[in-house]
């Protein structure tokens, strides 16, 4: 299965594939036919495979956020935050390198009261400094359990973010929601009675894999 947002891309590529074995057929350089096939299809095999979209089980449980991005835990720290927990938060940062899925998924329950898009630089996204240099876009969504905000943060080879939700939309946990083509990182950040429930260097799956969990969370909290 394929996602849709790389409808747009694959039919980009495709075209490029057959313009380049088009005039291949008028080369007498064997080498240089074959370069002329060879390359574009490998682009075609890797977009193919990087555009790959999974489905996923989503957790059962309701006091808990699932991880919005497939990759590596980058950091889980403490934090302050001031745009939409509004107090003391904990935060984790995943990598998405371009060998793991990029569709992003919705982290909890809930409805989106907050969406702002940040211009930007486009540093490393493993630098620590990614999440508040480079290009970006905040969601925060309000759950029964409290306030929940992640970011996807554009990368040194990603140049588009990609989402489809707008504020006033109720949402599901594992939702697909969007992507960021090429390379990127997603940051999640919580109230900081969540407990983190990852590792530092662990491997996580969008839609699927428990980042935090609340015990002391009750319904209906609104902070």
């Amino acid at each position: 299965m394929f996602t849709k947002y790389g409808y747009s891309t694959l039919g980009i590529i495709a075209i490029i594939m057959f313009v380049f074995i088009s005039v291949s057929l008028f080369v007498n350089n064997n080498f240089l036919k074959w370069f002329l096939i060879i390359l574009p299809l490998i682009f075609l095999i890797f977009s193919l495979y990087f555009f790959r979209d999974p489905d996923r089980i989503a957790p059962k449980a309701e006091n808990v956020v699932a991880s919005p991005a497939d990759g590596k835990v980058l950091f889980i720290k403490d934090v302050y935050d001031n745009k939409f927990i509004n107090g003391k938060a904990k935060q984790i940062s995943i990598f998405m390198s371009l060998l793991d899925v990029h569709v992003n998924r919705i982290p909890i329950d809930g409805k989106l009261v907050y969406l702002k898009y940040h211009k930007g630089e486009f540093v490393a996204a493993f630098e620590d400094k990614a999440s508040g240099n480079n290009e970006r876009c905040e969601f925060g969504i309000k759950s029964k359990y409290g306030k929940i905000l992640f970011t996807q943060v554009a990368g040194f080879l990603a140049r588009r973010i990609v989402y489809e939700i707008k504020p006033g939309d109720m949402v599901k946990i594992g939702e697909r929601f969007g992507m960021i083509k090429f390379g990127s990182r997603v940051d999640i950040v919580v109230p900081e009675d969540w407990t983190a429930k990852v590792k530092k260097g662990e491997h996580v799956s969008a839609g699927e894999t428990i980042l935090f969990e609340c015990t002391t969370c009750q319904q209906g909290r609104q902070d």
